[in-house]
């Protein structure tokens, strides 16, 4: 190590300010939604019955939507690449496909929503005859739904100024940071909320 090392001006995890950052929301992020889960967990537990999903959602529905989002995973890791490659069109091509992949997940959300609605769900009411339940389903799919119409507009003003070439390749990494984070949450709640 050099004295240069120690004179300040340094990461000293080899990290832009920018990435830091969104590490950092990122982690802040985690833990709102580890507490949301945990709140579920503990109402269902204490309460000692609950709705059966089968019977309450459309799981092919919710299943195709888990689908489209891991697939918009996928499409953002090939952006990202694209861009440390400097393969500007690529780049373009993905961040689109991932923002479909986005939209239309959010679709299937409003389908998903209409339906439960129409069913008779209201945030603190519901025919299946535990309050808790539709209150737990509107609030933790309503905030992942945010994050990820959030991550559209995110991914839009992205694309926009790599098509203009004014942000370095590292800004494409950082939106796909928070874009991953987005599908990682959605397989958990899939899993705690449809599944178990």
């Amino acid at each position: 190590m050099s004295s240069s090392d120690w004179e300040g001006g340094k990461s000293p995890f080899g990290i832009g300010w920018p990435k830091l950052m969104m590490w950092l929301f990122l982690v802040q992020d985690t833990l709102t939604f580890a507490g949301l889960l945990t709140a579920y967990g503990v109402m269902r537990l204490s309460l000692g019955r609950w709705a059966v999903q089968a019977e309450v959602f459309n799981l092919y529905l919710v299943g195709a939507m888990t689908f489209i989002l891991i697939c918009s995973s996928a499409t953002m890791a090939v952006a990202v690449s694209a861009a440390k490659r400097g393969d500007h069109r690529k780049v373009s091509t993905y961040l689109l496909l991932t923002t479909l992949g986005g939209l239309l997940f959010l679709g299937g959300q409003y389908i998903e929503w209409t339906h439960f609605i129409h069913e008779g769900a209201r945030l603190f009411t519901n025919p299946w005859g535990i309050p808790q339940f539709s209150a737990t389903f509107f609030i933790t799919t309503g905030f992942h739904g945010f994050h990820v119409a959030a991550g559209v507009l995110y991914l839009l003003v992205t694309l926009w100024r790599w098509n203009r070439r004014s942000i370095q390749p590292e800004s494409v990494e950082i939106a796909g940071l928070y874009w991953h984070f987005v599908d990682l949450v959605w397989v958990f709640i899939f899993t705690l909320l449809y599944l178990i």
